[in-house]
């Protein structure tokens, strides 16, 4: 079964959360962003040539328009390979663990696989940002020396932070999962 729903990001943005479910023990959420506007391109485009234009009337020399151009160019490709992600997606299942997958513009996609048995819990945290609070997804790994103890907190969704009802209805499949999956390990 699968369904979208739309949500919104921190600052207002409009961000799209497809759901899977392929069974009661396995599930998958991805949140994708808007793709990269051509009207914050072109804007940022005109105005590092304009800036580039204007010295060359000043010194009239011809390397800096070309360097302009370079610089643009090498900025963009930069920052649609490192920087611009489109799509978050985490793939949960209760006898393997979590996967988590950003794929990025220019098509790369780095994904991260925690296995079940380090994961301790799924919660909503919250943190201030730019002066305001903020609600974000993470994952509790299990410590290997102290049981009770949490070794480390690994965020989830965090390019598109979307907005707190957003991630409840992650959190809430998450805690399903994980509560099917601490009973069948339980029951011999």
């Amino acid at each position: 079964m699968e369904d979208e729903q739309s949500f919104s990001d921190i600052c207002g943005g409009r961000l799209a959360l497809q759901r899977r479910y392929y069974s009661p023990s396995c599930r998958e959420f991805c949140l994708s962003c808007p793709r990269l506007s051509l009207r914050s391109l072109t804007a940022v485009t005109c105005t590092v040539w304009l800036a580039a234009y204007g010295l060359f009337t000043l010194c009239e020399n011809s390397m800096i328009l070309s360097a302009a151009i370079f610089i643009t160019l090498l900025g963009l490709l930069g920052y649609l390979h490192f920087v611009k992600i489109d799509q978050e997606t985490l793939l949960i299942i209760d006898s393997l663990g979590i996967q988590m997958t950003s794929s990025y513009a220019s098509g790369k996609e780095s994904t991260t696989f925690i296995e079940m048995g380090k994961v301790k819990d799924v919660v909503i945290n919250e943190a201030i940002y730019m002066q305001k609070v903020i609600y974000y997804l993470c994952i509790l790994l299990k410590d290997p020396v102290e049981p009770h103890g949490i070794s480390q907190v690994v965020p989830v969704f965090q390019s598109a932070k979307p907005r707190l009802d957003c991630l409840i209805e992650v959190y809430r499949s998450c805690q399903e999962i994980l509560a099917h999956q601490k009973a069948a390990s339980a029951s011999p």
